[in-house]
Order: structure tokens, then C-alpha cells, then sequence
């Protein structure tokens, strides 16, 4: 934008030559691939295609197949090897696409073809690559330079790290860290006041360490303290973010600045480090705001990565208690506005004909539906509980701030009294016990207890009250909240129970011929063992459509075929039982099918989006919307501690 408003700061690159194909092409050569590159190792971890180390060694591999045809410019043919691995990879990708690579699963043609066509593939880029490094370890002894230069940096930063393990294991054991923690929380404002000390703090040492150092060592100690405190409730990944915006600020400010001496160490000497000073100031300036501007809104930062955590493969389900509070948020709002719908639609479930339907499903459907009536209720009650704690929050929240400071103070008395008293008992038991150091250490303590007495006596002296009230409040909001979500889950599951046994009803009709063909099995003389087993395979796939009632009676059938107890007769008799219950269960999902099928379906749609939501197996696209906007925002939690 400064260039395009004041061209004469950001004049044109010299360049002699023709502004013809050849140049367009060099550009792309020298452009496109390490921009590709880049876009392929980033992009595969964000992604979750690639682990960091798998990631890692695609970056190597790419660079190496760059480095080989870069070392060669001009020779013949120096793009050959580049050409041939992107093709093997093209290949590779196709025959992911449209066949299913495993050797341990050929069963036919197709898949030995795509096993061997990919085994080609893989061959000739493995090939390339090796001619690439081969071109990279003769020509100017490139490679040995990079992996000698590489060993020494891995070998720095685990030396770094062990340094820094060390240090940090030491800080602790003296009491570094309740040193700083007692600082942090003995300064006025609250979380605010800490988390700008420490971004100062921070920002400073960006001056004279290193990422790594200020990783390893600095946040190791001040991150538990910011991410502890309750009446912030930031996310590991905000607080992450901040960290790191502040540190590359800082890499970038006068006098030092370590990306500046980069620059200085790869610009022309014509630039001088004075107008690298004024050059960078706009980017500190936007870094500043934009650091800024994710700590006012940190949904900015939250948003996208519990977009993909509640997106992905391994999302927690809607009933996850960490979720309830945006759930109930969206439930509630939804209530209202098609709250009309759901009572229309309960009250046209109750006419259902459940005529057949077994006694103990038809109980538990229609307390499902009374259930369902009342979640109405249930939410007013929530609603209620928790309009009582808002209006108490007023009057309670100074004091309860108030307390907490002072009970940070206690703290910090108590850890001085707990570490006296300690040295007390030592030089007690000391065989050169110094009197005089004894009687030091004890008015200490003394001084410390007057001190407590102090701070005791600050504090108001109606909390006791206040907070029992408080505690009783938001007893009876947590309360509700567990009734309300125990009614909505008896509500809506007879209705996934009901509907998943009647979709069953054509996989049960389908086991009738295979048990009917037990009978005779059952009756003649064949050994036992292959009869048990048959029964065995049928109890299984009758468990798996739900026939619980014919598969238990059956399996008193298999029983009485055990060889040490042989009950031919007995078994039988089990048996037409079991086909009698199976019988019965198929006629009535049957029946139900076709009398309450496409209704209940309907009935199901409707409610699994509101009433039914925890008991669904993942969330829609807008249900997911709707919980990341709330979940990307910190929440206060302070008042329950």
C-alpha cells in the first residue's frame, strides 16, 4: 500500500534483459516450487494428512529434488529428474484414487494390477530421488555441507533443551515458580495486569534470546500461571498465539532485533542497518495491532481450531460435558422459535397405532413423549435458576473479587509460614543449633500470623453469607440444568430404539429359513460340536438385529447340547420356544413397520435436531457453526472457586 502510494520508496529491480518466455519461465522455476513445497508440508500437518516428522522428510526429499537440478542449471538436461518424480507422484496420487493398494487384501486382477503399477511408481521416484542426491553429494560436496551443518544445529537445540530442562527443573525445586506466581497474583487488575507483565516481560527478552530459549525455558513457568486463572479461562491455543505474535514483534524491534541481523547478514551492503530500522517500523506497528486486535476478540484465534476439533473424525459427541453450556445456549433460543413444531409434532406421535407393539416398549415410547412434553418446563426452570444467579451476580461479585485477592495474599503467607516453620524444625534437630537463628525464624512467624489476623479481619463481614447463598443458587442451576438434560435423553431415546429395531425388521425376516433349518439339525444324530456352532453363528446375527428375547432362548437351546449334559429332547423344546419368540418379534416390527414407520421417521427428524441433539452421534454444519461462535469465547468461571 506505501508503495503503490509513494512509488519512488519501492523502485524497480534493475534487470538488462528480455522480458520474454525464457524469464517467465525462470521465474516459475525459481517461484512455483519451493512455494508448492511449502504449501505441501504445512499444509499436510495443518491438515492432519502427515505427521510433523513425515512432514519433515517430504521438506527434505523436495529440497533435495530442487537442490539437483538447481546445482545442474545450465547442463544438459537438468530438469529431468524433477520432471520424472513429479509424474511418479502424479501416478502414485491416480492410482490412490482408483484402486485400493494393499498387498495383504489381492483378491483379483484389478488389485494385483494396482499393487504393481504403484510398486513402478514408487520405484522410479525412489530412483530419482537418488539420482537427485547423487547430484547433490558430487557437485560442490553440497550435501555433506547441508547434513554437517544440520547435525550441528539439531545438536545446539538439544543442547538447548536440556539446558533449559535443567534450568527450569532448578527454578522449580527453589521455589522459583511460587516466587513468580505470588508476584503475578499479588499485582492489582487481575488477569489483565498479569497477562501484560508477562507479554512485556516477554517482549523484552525477545531483545536477547532466542525463540527457543523464551520457549523452553520462560513459558514453561509463566503458562500454567496465566492458563490456571479462572477468571480469564483462556485457551491454550490463544495464549499460544499471543506468545508467539509478541516474540516475532520483538525479533523484529531496534537495537537488536534477530530478524533484522538476518537481513543485515543477506542485503547489499548499499543498505544500510539504519534504513532497515525505519523499514520495519510499519511492520511493527501492524504486528502491535494486530496483537491487539486478537486480544480484544480472541474468537479469532479459537474459532478455527475448534472448527476442525468439532469437524474431524475424532470430534466429541453433543453430549460431551464440556459442551453443554454453548449446546443449552443454542437449544434454548431454538425452543422458542419452533417451539410451536415440537409440540405439534409430539402431540401428532401420540395418536401413533401401537397396537402389537410389545407392553414394556409401548411404556417406555409414551413416557418418551411425556418426557418430551415437559422439556418446556424444564428449560423455564433452567431459565429461572439462572436468572436468580444474575441478579445476585451485582452485589456478589465485588466481594467475591475482593476475597479471592485476599485469599491470594493468605496463600502466599502461608507457602512464607510452611518454608519457616520447615527451617524452624531444622535447626531444632541441628546438632549446632544457633539460638539466635531460631528466635529470628519464630518472629518471623509471629510477624506472618499478626499478618493473616490482618487480612482475615479485611475481609467482608457478611461473605460467609453471601457465598452460601451464592453456592445455593448455583446449586439449583446446576440442578435444573441436570434434570433438563436427563428428561431430553429419556425423551428422545425409546425413539432411536424403536426406530433402529424396526429398520431391522427385513435383516430378521432374513435369518427365518436359516433358523427353521436348525430344527432338523437339532433332532438327528449329527455330532453336537456342529450343531452348537450353527446355533452359535445364528444367536450372533439374531443379537445383531435386536432379537434379544428369541437369541436368549436359543442359547438355552445350545446349552442343553453340551456333551456333558445331552438334552436332545430338551434342546428341542428350547428351540420352539425361541422360534415362537422370533416368530412373534418379527410379526410386530412388522406391523409396527407398516402402521408407525414413515410416522415415527417424521417425528424423529423433527426432534433429533433439539430434543434429541445429545443423543446424536456427531452435529450438522449450523449446529456445529453455532457452538464453535460460543466455545471460541472465554468464559469467566471464577465465581465457582
Amino acid at each position: 500500500m506505501l508503495a503503490l502510494l509513494r512509488p519512488k520508496l519501492a523502485p524497480p529491480a534493475p534487470y538488462e534483459g528480455k522480458l520474454d518466455r525464457g524469464f517467465m519461465f525462470r521465474v516459475l522455476v525459481v517461484l512455483v516450487p519451493p512455494l508448492t513445497l511449502i504449501f505441501v508440508v504445512r499444509g499436510s500437518i495443518i491438515l492432519g494428512i502427515a505427521t510433523v516428522n513425515q512432514a519433515g522428510a517430504i521438506g527434505a526429499i523436495g529440497a533435495m529434488i530442487m537442490a539437483g537440478y538447481r546445482l545442474t542449471e545450465g547442463r544438459k538436461s537438468p530438469f529431468y529428474s524433477a520432471f520424472v518424480a513429479f509424474l511418479s507422484v502424479a501416478a502414485l496420487v491416480a492410482l490412490l484414487q482408483n484402486f485400493y493398494i494393499n498387498v495383504k487384501s489381492i483378491q483379483t486382477s484389478g488389485d494385483w494390477l494396482g499393487v504393481i503399477l504403484a510398486a513402478i511408481a514408487s520405484t522410479t521416484f525412489v530412483g530419482t530421488v537418488i539420482w537427485s542426491g547423487w547430484r547433490v553429494f558430487k557437485i560442490d560436496n553440497t550435501l555433506e555441507g547441508v547434513m554437517v551443518e544440520t547435525a550441528k544445529i539439531t545438536s545446539l537445540v538439544f543442547i538447548i533443551l536440556l539446558g533449559a530442562a535443567m534450568l527450569t527443573a532448578a527454578f522449580r525445586a527453589f521455589g522459583g515458580e511460587d516466587l513468580v506466581r505470588d508476584f503475578l497474583s499479588g499485582l492489582p487488575g487481575g488477569f489483565v495486569t498479569k497477562f501484560i507483565v508477562v507479554m512485556v516481560v516477554i517482549f523484552v527478552l525477545g531483545f536477547f534470546l532466542d525463540f527457543i530459549e523464551i520457549a523452553v525455558v520462560v513459558v514453561p513457568i509463566i503458562a500454567p500461571i496465566l492458563l490456571a486463572d479462572s477468571s480469564a479461562n483462556v485457551t491454550a491455543v490463544w495464549l499460544g498465539v499471543m506468545i508467539g505474535v509478541n516474540m516475532q514483534t520483538s525479533f523484529l524491534t531496534p537495537p537488536f532485533g534477530f530478524s533484522l541481523f538476518y537481513l543485515r547478514g543477506v542485503a547489499s551492503p548499499k543498505v544500510r542497518t539504519i534504513e532497515m530500522y525505519c523499514g520495519v517500523t510499519p511492520f511493527i506497528a501492524l504486528q502491535l495491532l494486530g496483537l491487539a486486535i486478537v486480544g480484544f476478540f480472541p474468537g479469532l484465534v479459537n474459532y478455527l481450531p475448534s472448527k476442525v476439533y468439532l469437524t474431524s473424525d475424532t470430534a466429541a459427541p453433543p453430549h460431551n460435558p464440556r459442551l453443554q453450556a454453548c449446546f443449552e445456549s443454542y437449544l434454548f433460543d431454538l425452543y422458542d422459535s419452533d417451539g410451536e413444531v415440537l409440540r405439534v409434532s409430539i402431540k401428532s406421535a401420540r395418536g401413533f397405532d401401537f397396537s402389537g407393539l410389545p407392553a414394556n416398549l409401548k411404556i417406555e415410547f409414551t413416557g418418551g413423549l411425556k418426557k418430551a412434553e415437559a422439556t418446556f418446563e424444564k428449560v423455564a426452570v433452567v431459565r429461572a435458576a439462572e436468572s436468580a444467579v444474575t441478579a445476585y451476580l451485582p452485589g456478589y461479585r465485588p466481594k467475591h473479587s475482593r476475597v479471592r485477592d485476599l485469599r491470594v495474599e493468605l496463600g502466599s503467607l502461608g507457602r512464607k509460614t510452611t518454608k519457616l516453620t520447615k527451617e524452624r524444625g531444622l535447626l531444632l534437630r541441628s546438632p549446632e543449633t544457633v539460638r539466635d537463628r531460631i528466635i529470628e525464624v519464630e518472629q518471623r512467624i509471629g510477624a506472618l500470623e499478626i499478618e493473616k489476623i490482618a487480612i482475615l479481619a479485611r475481609f467482608p463481614k457478611d461473605w460467609v453469607a453471601a457465598r452460601k447463598k451464592y453456592i445455593a443458587l448455583e446449586t439449583a442451576e446446576t440442578k435444573a440444568r441436570q434434570i433438563y438434560r436427563r428428561n431430553v435423553d429419556d425423551a428422545y431415546e425409546p425413539v432411536g430404539k424403536l426406530r433402529k429395531l424396526i429398520s431391522q425388521v427385513a435383516g430378521l425376516a432374513a435369518l427365518e429359513g436359516r433358523l427353521k433349518g436348525l430344527e432338523p439339525m437339532i433332532g438327528s444324530q449329527q455330532p453336537p460340536g456342529q450343531v452348537m456352532a450353527a446355533i452359535a453363528t445364528i444367536v450372533l446375527e439374531l443379537s445383531a438385529v435386536g432379537a434379544l428375547k428369541a437369541k436368549l432362548q436359543l442359547s438355552k437351546a445350545r446349552r442343553a447340547l453340551k456333551p456333558r449334559k445331552l438334552d436332545r429332547a430338551k434342546a428341542m423344546k428350547e428351540f420352539a420356544k425361541a422360534l415362537k419368540l422370533y416368530t412373534a418379534e418379527e410379526a410386530w416390527r412388522r406391523q409396527m413397520a407398516e402402521n408407525i414407520g414413515s410416522g415415527l421417521n417424521g417425528y424423529d427428524v423433527t426432534i433429533k435436531g433439539s430434543i434429541g441433539l445429545r443423543q446424536q452421534a456427531r452435529l450438522t454444519d449450523d449446529q456445529t457453526e453455532e457452538v464453535v461462535s460460543c466455545l471460541s469465547h472465554h468464559r469467566n468461571i471464577s465465581l465457582s472457586f
